[in-house]
């Protein structure tokens, strides 16, 4: 079967058909010019790509295709029953990247990928190593095989390749096998579903691309259906699938935190396209229960290492935290999509939470490591295990690993990165809207109209939005204003932000004009709420969008022990600006002393020991930061004085 012809020219992860309140950009028309993010993004081709596509090859990730054609001497498949999503994934961050310029060696890499598969992939369209290799039957196991994940992962690589090149190689591959899944489920009449949602958003982006309506009433069906039950217990219960509660009854997130949040990216897409009013708010209640005692001031998703799961509200203990990298990866992309649905900023403020802290964190600065989980407090240095071998993904990290033994992470952050452009900004023929701050070219043929972010943000607060082409008739210009920017101005006056959580400014413009927005960038100290019981008595510092922490690297042995310091909150904090990064902050407070405690710490109320302690200064960096420098101690929470 031949791909589709391509019905529609937006380069952006997400494309919607029908209206919604802000429309987006393609990553062709918003390309990052400078700082971290364009940095980054360079990183991404040169180095980061290359070391996954070395790892999938190195975990016989490829070998398991070759092997069902007589192309490997392989004994046997190799790994999880998902691997063929970890080069899923990777192809979509190499066509995401092909957007940023021709590269004829990433072409080549998607055409033998490619060529690969359709050898695999048998007569019927169906393709899958771990069933084809005989290890389960086809749908035997949906509750655990993740037949219908790989297959969403495959036709969202195929849907970036075709919106960011017009190159339809993937789609020539993705499309058989979901002509299947529609023929087995949709017109077969299925009522059961995958254990891990992915596939809903991947359908409704085939149907966006295709206008093919099977794809969205097939994704509809796998929504309807799951809540009842279907894929019975499994290891943690129905709730760990969100199988316990049909969706249109489930106000609250539970269970596996990816996969929830996967399920919820779903419900919008489907609801935006079918004009579902009701699903729609179904799902803004359940990203408000999240946002609501769920999330970790980072942005990271996930209390429970058990299930990689939700917790209870204000279940969120800052050394126990999971926080899956996938799972703020997974927030972010389905903030996006309320985003787009309803225009409030709300949205927004967690995507920029999630960029500038966990994402941000999420890889090292050589971008050759990653973080699978993302604590806000190690007590004690940890190193992970030596370059070239992998940690179970379990283990809590003192530092990046290259590679993990669930190989979800890495793929997932190269595919953001790549196609970042393509969630900054929104724009339509009479407005611009800007919601995440980063140095950019914007094209916006709508209007006929190009504009320039210049900013250095987060290291400082001034955007500065210049008219490069201005478009013909008066035109609005929408800045974001964080949840904590008290006291920003717009052009020197006061911003005014609406119900929305923009400030607007509406007139005609002429080719040159510049509008200011500035952003108070002061440090500030956070206190956690009362009902998180693991962290009272502490303060958080932040500034801008910008979490911090205290670190102790390993190799600092006379460093100011984490654990013991504990900040004076009436004491100033101090910055010590750096080039183009946020800066370093000192805190002020002691030492506390320990000493007079023994045994097991207990003591009555009246007989316990003076808290007392040496008065200390310390440095705090950014969260994303930490462990750059080795293994190290580090929290995020800290102590006060008294």
């Amino acid at each position: 079967m031949t791909a589709p012809a391509v019905t529609t020219a937006l380069a952006a992860p997400v494309a919607p058909v029908r209206d919604t309140v802000l429309r987006p950009l393609g990553v062709h028309d918003v390309r990052i010019t400078g700082g971290p993010w364009a940095d980054w993004q360079r990183d991404t081709r040169s180095r980061s790509i290359p070391h996954g596509l070395a790892w999938i090859e190195r975990e016989g990730v490829l070998d398991n295709f070759r092997r069902l054609i007589g192309e490997s001497d392989a004994p046997e498949r190799r790994g999880w029953v998902f691997s063929d999503s970890d080069l899923y994934k990777m192809l979509e961050a190499v066509a995401w990247d092909l957007a940023h310029g021709a590269d004829e060696s990433a072409e080549h890499r998607i055409d033998d990928a490619v060529a690969l598969i359709r050898r695999t992939q048998e007569h019927d369209g169906y393709v899958n190593t771990h069933v084809q290799a005989g290890l389960e039957t086809r749908y035997g196991n949906l509750a655990r095989g993740h037949e219908l994940y790989c297959a969403g992962h495959l036709i969202q690589a195929a849907v970036a390749e075709v919106r960011a090149t017009g190159r339809e190689t993937i789609l020539s591959v993705a499309v058989p096998f979901a002509e299947r899944i529609v023929s087995d489920f949709l017109e077969g009449g299925r009522d059961d579903t995958d254990g891990h949602p992915e596939i809903e958003m991947a359908l409704v982006e085939l149907y966006r691309h295709t206008r093919d309506r099977r794809y969205l009433d097939l994704a509809q069906r796998l929504v309807d259906v799951r809540g009842h039950g279907v894929l019975g217990p499994g290891l943690f219960g129905p709730a760990y699938f969100q199988d316990d509660v049909p969706v249109r009854a489930q106000h609250d997130v539970v269970g596996h935190a990816v996969r929830a949040l996967y399920l919820l990216g779903g419900v919008v897409d489907i609801a935006v396209e079918t004009g579902d009013p009701e699903l729609l708010s179904v799902a803004e209640a359940q990203w408000a229960s999240m946002l609501d005692g769920k999330t970790y001031l980072t942005g990271a998703i996930g209390s429970r290492f058990e299930g990689e799961a939700f917790g209870d509200r204000h279940e969120l203990p800052p050394d126990l935290v999971y926080g899956e990298t996938c799972a703020s990866i997974a927030a972010f992309m389905a903030s996006w999509r309320l985003l787009l649905a309803t225009g409030s900023s709300r949205y927004a403020d967690l995507m920029e939470r999630v960029l500038h802290n966990v994402l941000a964190g999420s890889t090292a600065s050589d971008r050759t490591h990653f973080f699978y989980v993302n604590p806000a407090q190690r007590r004690r240095p940890q190193r992970a295990v030596p370059d070239g071998e992998k940690p179970v993904r379990t283990d809590a990290p003192g530092e990046r690993a290259e590679w993990f033994d669930v190989a979800c992470c890495p793929p997932n952050i190269m595919r953001t990165i790549a196609s970042l452009g393509g969630y900054l900004t929104t724009g339509s023929t009479d407005g611009l809207q800007v919601h995440l701050y980063a140095s950019t070219r914007i094209d916006l043929p709508a209007a006929g109209a190009r504009f320039e972010v210049v900013t250095a943000y987060p290291a400082d607060g001034r955007v500065v939005v210049r008219v490069l082409d201005a478009p013909d008739d008066v035109f609005e210009i929408a800045l974001r204003i964080p949840d904590w920017a008290e006291g920003a101005t717009v052009q020197g006056e006061p911003a005014a932000p609406d119900a929305d959580g923009y400030a607007r400014v509406r007139r005609a413009w002429s080719t040159g004009d510049e509008l200011v927005l500035e952003l108070p960038m002061h440090p500030r100290l956070t206190v956690p709420h009362p009902a998180v019981d693991a962290l009272r008595g502490t303060v958080a510092v932040e500034r801008g969008p910008v979490v911090y922490c205290i670190e102790r690297p390993a190799e600092a042995a006379d460093a100011v022990d984490t654990e013991l310091f504990e900040i004076d909150a009436d004491a100033e904090v101090a910055e010590t600006a750096r080039e183009g990064v946020a800066p370093a902050l000192t805190l002020r407070g002691r030492v506390r002393d320990d000493s007079a405690w023994r045994g097991s710490g207990w003591r009555a109320r009246d007989g316990r020991p003076e808290r007392t302690g040496a008065s200390a200064a310390i440095d705090a960096i950014p969260y994303a930061e930490w462990a750059n420098r080795g293994p190290s101690q580090m929290r995020v929470w800290i102590p006060t004085v008294g």
